[in-house]
């Protein structure tokens, strides 16, 4: 049987995990695994593109801030979208892990969740959502919950 537009599966967005350091890299590990963490951001993304995920210390995450967004400060998640269209994306997410872990603690979160939210947060601006205005933050949000659920977490703005 022939395979038409409907019945052929999309193909998936290429995932790639960096990190700043071999010790990131470890402190990373400790909570989510590069496959788990490919997992999440492939989860967020429903067309095909190159994404990369890259894990920075403090920093790094303040350099990027300061130089891309003005900001003195590291943050715990930047996007860099490169180019999206219906078909592909090319995006770089960049998680400062000391800022989300430090988070997580300050919130009472788990730490693998607060990643897991924060991978998908990034994901969803690479895919051209944003949170600007009330209404754009709403639907964004609701994303963000959908998906986590689908992952196995609960709600991160409960």
């Amino acid at each position: 049987m022939p395979k038409t537009a409907n019945s052929s599966k999309a193909k998936a967005c290429a995932v790639e995990i960096q990190y700043a350091s071999p010790a990131l890299e470890k402190k990373v590990g400790a909570f989510a695994s590069s496959a788990l963490i490919k997992k999440w951001a492939r989860a967020s993304i429903n067309r095909p593109g190159n994404l990369t995920v890259r894990f920075v210390n403090r920093t790094e995450g303040q350099e990027l801030n300061s130089q891309f967004r003005t900001k003195p400060y590291a943050t715990n998640v930047l996007t860099f979208l490169y180019g999206i269209s219906q078909n592909e994306l090319a995006a770089d997410i960049v998680i400062c892990m000391p800022v989300v872990t430090s988070e997580a603690r300050d919130q009472g979160k788990a730490v693998k969740a607060h990643l897991a939210h924060l991978v998908v947060h990034g994901c969803l601006h690479a895919a051209g959502l944003d949170h600007i205005t009330e209404r754009e933050a709403k639907a964004m949000e609701a994303r963000e919950v959908v998906i986590l659920k689908n992952l196995g977490f609960s709600d991160p703005y409960a």
